[in-house]
């Protein structure tokens, strides 16, 4: 057994925040003066929300606090506008959250949420963001946008210890859809712990509309205890090193998406924005039973999407974005192609309600299909 196996939870922490401490001396390197920018006088906020800095709001394994993003909390489309600065506040936290029925686990947050909040502007935007590590971390924190052009995509620049804010700007040059992420070593271990999330570049104009967005991220928890153990468990950073998740999770819990599902209509397009925090494993995203009638991918928006796909490739720190029109009602099942890992959690719903189209499908057993377990 190696030392690094024999380490306890926060004994590691301490140690890893002492291996961040040495890195900041070039995480923390002053950046140049950046040379301004000329943008609209005009200013956006994304809103936050701010909460009360004790215990009870960081969640305990009797009272975990609700992690999962739900999949439609993203902004509305931005459209036809000129270029504006926009600011966009995090607060990294560590909270006690419910993993799983009957297991909790201690996450490491943007904004309390896995994934972090979606971030949406438009080529020529320039980005203020500020970056606060709540007062009751154990270790420094920061973000890195792959949207960024400039060292680290940020995370120089906001690298945080606890209780400290630290802030950079910087200009949308690229449309696109992006990963950002805790680049705060040991990297694997932070966005492991939750801390992940995507912005969205959208081109000038904007974007094909649709009738409905969603908002889903896949990750991996690394837990000393097998899956489906229950009480608090605790992080494993053997079985991080070695790749070996014993959950597989849609934003950030095993019923993220199975008790806050997607919900359509018959008739209407609906757009998933849908990126791999990781930190380790590519995603082959399906929906049983729904072709993507375009996809954008690898989340480039200026090339000409894919018609008629089944299944997508999205790579740890990658992005998709996939359209597609609901034709039939029912329940569909989003995955992972990989099947084992629906078996260690990773499965969401699509609820699509509207009259049957039996010239597109019929059930001619619906009696014993409502009673089966539904499969591919």
């Amino acid at each position: 057994m190696t030392p690094l196996t024999t380490l306890s939870r926060r004994p590691f922490l301490a140690t890893a925040a002492l291996f961040a401490l040495g890195a900041t001396a070039w995480l923390a390197q002053p950046l140049p003066a950046a040379a301004q920018q000329k943008v609209a006088s005009a200013e956006v906020t994304v809103p936050q929300h701010n909460h009360a800095s004790h215990p009870a709001a960081n969640g305990t394994p009797e009272a975990p606090v609700n992690v999962v993003r739900d999949p439609t909390d993203l902004p509305a489309p931005i459209g036809a506008r000129g270029p504006r600065r926009i600011k966009v506040d995090f607060e990294t936290v560590e909270v006690t959250g419910q993993l799983a029925d009957g297991a909790t686990y201690h996450y490491w947050t943007f904004n309390r949420k896995v994934p972090g909040p979606f971030i949406r502007v438009r080529v020529g935007d320039t980005v203020e963001v500020k970056l606060k590590n709540h007062d009751d971390s154990m270790v420094m924190h920061n973000v890195d946008f792959h949207a960024v052009t400039g060292p680290g995509g940020g995370a120089k620049a906001t690298e945080a210890n606890p209780g400290e804010t630290r802030n950079f700007e910087f200009k949308a040059l690229n449309p696109g859809l992006y990963v950002y992420h805790c680049a705060t070593p040991m990297v694997a271990q932070h966005i492991a712990n939750g801390m992940y999330g995507m912005i969205l570049v959208e081109p000038e104009g904007g974007l094909p509309k649709v009738d409905r967005e969603f908002y889903v991220m896949q990750g991996e928890i690394y837990t000393e205890q097998a899956f489906g153990a229950e009480g608090h468990l605790e992080e494993s950073i053997e079985k991080l090193v070695s790749e070996r998740p014993e959950y597989f999770v849609f934003n950030g819990t095993t019923e993220a998406l199975k008790k806050n599902p997607l919900k359509a209509k018959v008739g209407e397009t609906v757009r998933v924005y849908f990126g791999v925090g990781g930190p380790n494993y590519t995603s082959s995203f399906h929906v049983i039973g729904e072709i993507f009638d375009k996809v954008y991918t690898m989340g480039s928006l200026t090339t000409s999407p894919l018609n008629d796909v089944q299944t997508i490739t999205t790579p740890p720190g990658g992005a998709s974005v996939v359209d597609f029109k609901l034709e039939v009602p029912g329940k569909y099942v989003l995955v992972d192609h990989a099947l084992s890992r629906v078996e260690r959690g990773l499965a969401g719903i699509l609820e699509v309600e509207g009259p049957d189209t039996p010239s597109v499908f019929q059930d001619h057993n619906p009696q014993r299909s409502a009673m089966s377990v539904g499969g591919h």
